[in-house]
């Protein structure tokens, strides 16, 4: 699941000083681990099914991905994936937050939304260091290239090591990542004020989910061919098919058409777009069990002098 679910979510206000920042950090941090493993273990068959179809070189879809047998094992690869998602989203939120309170304090009011956009991408950098070794031994435990993480882990860095194999297709994610997430927030925003201007009010917790998986389904379509990219030089291993990201974007395009930089979009969209229906309920549900309830100052008139969970 892309991490600046994590990040959109868990925006919150500061915690009073009656909660130690320490409590309160560790708390989100749990939170978002929690929710962020939730939806992959919800939604990784699709994720499988994605890299399956965009790693096929030849055509046919989903019936000849089904039909040679690559609807199996569809947890493939889930446990490793998990290992690296938790402290991946630990190492993003602990960089997104610190980042986006500071450019909010350094810019005017009709300048915010730069803090969450230039925090997201500061965060997705940081954390790409875990993300990338990650996605390619999942993806190449979904490609069915080996029989565990840990055989998987050893294998690359014995025969292709660190940098050309942990770190393969590195270039292509962040090509991916950085966009999809300045799309995203751009979409989510512009999206939500139209939706309060013409309701009239707040939006409640099921709008703000629709509206999340809206823009984060269009993001994700619009960014297919990078995916693309990414997965083909991520489970190529030792093959050498592709030379760099270039190389790869010129051969796919000359041998396989254009079509192919859209392969796995169907299940990329459903993908994402459901990460936010079941992101959202998780992630309030280990806030509840993790995140102290931040008590406000008596005195504070209107809704803010009530306690706050």
């Amino acid at each position: 699941m892309p991490l600046f679910l994590v990040a959109s979510a868990t925006e919150s206000k500061p915690p009073s000083n009656s909660v130690p920042t320490w409590r309160s950090t560790i708390g989100n941090l749990a939170a978002g681990a929690v929710a962020g493993c939730t939806v992959e273990s919800a939604l990784y068959p699709l994720d499988t099914i994605k890299t399956r179809l965009q790693a096929m070189i030849g055509g046919g879809g989903l019936k000849a991905l089904l039909q040679s047998g690559g609807g199996k094992g569809l947890y493939a690869g889930l446990w490793g994936n998990l290992a690296g998602v938790a402290p991946a989203s630990a190492v993003f939120i602990s960089v997104y937050e610190p980042v986006k309170r500071s450019v909010e304090g350094a810019v005017s009011s009709d300048q915010q939304y730069l803090g969450a956009l230039l925090a997201g991408g500061a965060a997705g950098t940081a954390s790409s260091l875990i993300r990338v070794p990650t996605e390619v031994v999942k993806q190449r435990l979904q490609t069915g290239g080996y029989k565990s993480a840990v055989n998987a882990l050893r294998t690359i860095i014995s025969q292709e090591g660190i940098r050309r194999g942990l770190y393969a297709g590195y270039g292509a994610l962040m090509l991916r990542d950085l966009p999809f997430d300045a799309i995203e927030f751009v979409s989510y925003e512009q999206l939500k004020v139209a939706a309060k201007a013409y309701l009239g009010r707040d939006l409640n917790t099921l709008e703000t989910s629709v509206i999340g998986a809206g823009a984060g389904g269009f993001t994700g379509l619009a960014t297919t061919p990078l995916d693309v990219l990414k997965t083909r030089l991520m489970v190529q291993g030792g093959t050498g098919r592709y030379k760099n990201l270039v190389d790869a974007t010129v051969q796919i395009a000359k041998t396989e058409g254009i079509t192919a930089f859209l392969k796995g979009w169907q299940p990329r969209l459903i993908w994402i777009s459901l990460g936010g229906f079941v992101f959202f309920p998780a992630l309030e549900a280990a806030k509840k069990a993790f995140v102290p309830p931040v008590i406000e100052p008596l005195g504070v008139e209107g809704e803010e002098g009530k306690q706050k969970i």
